[in-house]
């Protein structure tokens, strides 16, 4: 994807000319990029979130607030896919312009990252409910300043004291 704009910038500026799909599938690429990332993303539990009053609840509210949270995040991603699908079949005999290539390979990511997200949190309510996985766990987020300390842990650097 990077090539593409890159090259195509490139192209426009030193030769005026340019290559006239790179643009339509440079977008094509970075939509899979966004939905395939967000599900590794949620997998490893990178997403952003804020969770200032999570973290000071006891065990037993930090289970039904994960709970509840992840039944409101099914219920989005039903919508997701849903809508996805129906642009996926609207636009089945649609091509893009300068492709050539159908439309459903636009929308179709929408459908498989929002049942990989379903699966994953699924599994997660899974390990909760009947496996006794530890809330902490499943909620792990990693502050800021951790990851500050960390990095600089491998550098020797003192945190806090600029260089």
């Amino acid at each position: 994807m990077a090539i593409l704009v890159f090259g195509n910038v490139v192209l426009r500026y030193l030769f005026n000319s340019g290559i006239t799909w790179s643009e339509e599938m440079a977008r094509f690429l970075f939509i899979w990029l966004v939905l395939f990332g967000s599900v590794i993303a949620l997998k490893q539990n990178e997403h952003l979130g804020v969770d200032m009053l999570v973290k000071r609840l006891s065990k037993p509210l930090k289970t039904v607030i994960y709970i509840i949270s992840n039944l409101l995040v099914l219920a989005v991603l039903y919508l997701v896919v849903e809508g996805s699908w129906k642009m996926t079949v609207l636009n089945g005999e649609s091509t893009a312009p300068a492709t050539g290539l159908p439309l459903t390979t636009m929308y179709f990511p929408g459908v498989i990252m929002g049942i990989g997200m379903a699966v994953i949190i699924l599994l997660n309510l899974y390990r909760l409910l009947f496996r006794k996985a530890n809330i902490d766990e499943l909620t792990r987020t990693q502050e800021s300043e951790e990851m500050m300390s960390n990095a600089n842990a491998g550098t020797g650097v003192d945190q806090g004291v600029p260089r």
